[in-house]
């Protein structure tokens, strides 16, 4: 049944609406997955981190890595049993049925969508500090466009140029590493040696646990690497492996960066707590005061680029969403066209929403809180039906034989546990946005599963 299952996928995929063309490698999945992430993810929210664990920041990476770590699991297991594009809408078909298979999908479309809008505002701003004559929007719209345009010449062409972006960030990063190294080993660290593990004024499990609710929405992006799984030569196992090692490497790369910072650091934990003002600008101030104002510009300008890179990613991404939905008919048809081998409808359509959405957001002083208080939720929302899928194929429908009950039983059920809390401690205006739109995609369901019964034998388009 599973061999069918994947087999009519395929013919779908090669039908009369063209496929998509299997040109990528482990290391373009590598690229796509780390753009979307940012290798420097941890910037801007390093100072929320360290004044809500109590300075204990390097440690809440390493619990988030972990969190995560159920979430890619499940990931791994579900692109074996479907290696097409639509990523989790495709697994909890596949595992839960057509209906949560479309709630799946419609909840990470809000993700998708949204995601790239916030990293093109990302751009604008740090564009906008370097270039201030010019204003945020045109900065975002530039961004938005010239993105757009490589994903169009094709996701290989757009590998090759994420892959130079990526390269850019890591030696940043680099320079930034050694730098600190150099700086600790000369003057000495401003806190004690251990506290980005322990805390720089006593331990408080609970403290790291309320930051790892923040933490772990720096590594949404890994999961985009799944929805390549239809242009990956070598197979599904490749797209698996990944997801896991692109989810390692980040986490690495998180908890490195952070216990350096955590060290130069000129203001405690406890000082940042009272002066949330400063804590968007933490990671900055810090680099500023021990490296020096020409590392600060530095990173800024990898910020800037990276940032339009991983909107480049996410809409790729967002693309193969609504090409796979489309194809299976929850969305309209016309998203379901390729032209050689790229769904260049469905990303136009995806970069005509998050252009809207950015450049909305570009012009408010507010926008960019609206735009990320309401992208993680369908993402968390998405993740907690992809780790019920996996429960759903193995464990009750046994598809593969006698489950793996750690794997398939023991995993989803913590990586649950974790995206419930996650969930719980979201914004409210996040979880009223999330609610509205569960409830108007419940709507759309509804509205298509009528048309089925109307169009179906017997039905009364049928008997008319």
């Amino acid at each position: 049944m599973r061999r069918g299952a994947v087999r009519d996928g395929g013919r779908d995929a090669a039908g009369d609406h063209g496929g998509l063309r299997r040109t990528l490698g482990f290391r373009d999945l590598v690229v796509y997955g780390l753009l979307f992430i940012a290798p420097m993810a941890p910037v801007g929210v390093f100072g929320t981190l360290d004044a809500k664990s109590d300075g204990a920041v390097a440690l809440v990476y390493v619990v988030a890595t972990v969190a995560m770590a159920f979430t890619a699991s499940s990931y791994a297991q579900m692109v074996r049993v479907a290696p097409q594009a639509g990523s989790v809408f495709t697994y909890a078909r596949k595992g839960l049925g057509e209906a949560p298979g479309f709630v799946a999908g419609w909840m990470a479309m809000l993700d998708y969508l949204l995601i790239p809008a916030v990293a093109y505002l990302f751009s604008g701003i740090a564009m906008e500090a370097l270039v201030p004559e010019v204003d945020r929007w045109v900065w975002t719209a530039v961004a938005v466009v010239v993105t757009t345009l490589l994903n169009l010449w094709g996701v290989r062409a757009a590998a090759r140029v994420g892959f130079a972006v990526l390269a850019m960030e890591i030696a940043v990063l680099l320079v930034f590493v050694v730098s600190a190294v150099v700086v600790l080993a000369r003057d000495g660290a401003e806190r004690d040696w251990l506290s980005p593990l322990t805390g720089d004024a006593g331990f408080s499990m609970a403290a790291v646990f309320s930051a790892v609710s923040i933490a772990v929405l720096s590594y949404l992006g890994f999961d985009a690497i799944a929805s390549f799984a239809e242009e990956v030569t070598g197979g599904s196992r490749k797209v698996a492996r990944a997801v896991l090692f692109c989810l390692a490497l980040a986490g690495t790369l998180f908890v490195a960066q952070t216990y350096l910072v955590a060290l130069l650091s000129p203001v405690s934990s406890a000082e940042l707590a009272a002066d949330p003002a400063a804590q968007g600008s933490a990671f900055y101030d810090a680099v500023d005061a021990s490296v020096g104002t020409w590392l600060h510009d530095l990173v800024a300008v990898s910020k800037a680029i990276g940032a339009a890179f991983a909107a480049l990613a996410g809409q790729a991404a967002a693309g193969r969403l609504l090409f796979a939905m489309a194809r299976d008919r929850r969305l309209p048809r016309l998203l379901a066209r390729t032209d050689s081998g790229v769904p260049r409808l469905a990303l136009l359509v995806a970069a005509a929403v998050t252009m809207v959405a950015a450049v909305w957001a570009a012009q408010r002083d507010d926008g960019l809180d609206h735009l990320v208080s309401v992208v993680d939720i369908g993402a968390l929302t998405a993740f907690v039906l992809l780790h019920a899928s996996v429960v759903g194929w193995f464990v009750v429908r046994r598809m593969d034989g006698p489950p793996d009950w750690v794997r398939h039983l023991v995993v989803p059920v913590l990586g649950t546990a974790v995206l419930v809390a996650v969930i719980a401690e979201a914004a409210r205006s996040a979880q009223v946005v999330g609610v509205i739109w569960f409830g108007v995609g419940l709507v759309v369901l509804s509205v298509q599963w009528g048309r089925t019964r109307t169009d179906a034998p017997g039905g009364e388009k049928g008997k008319g």
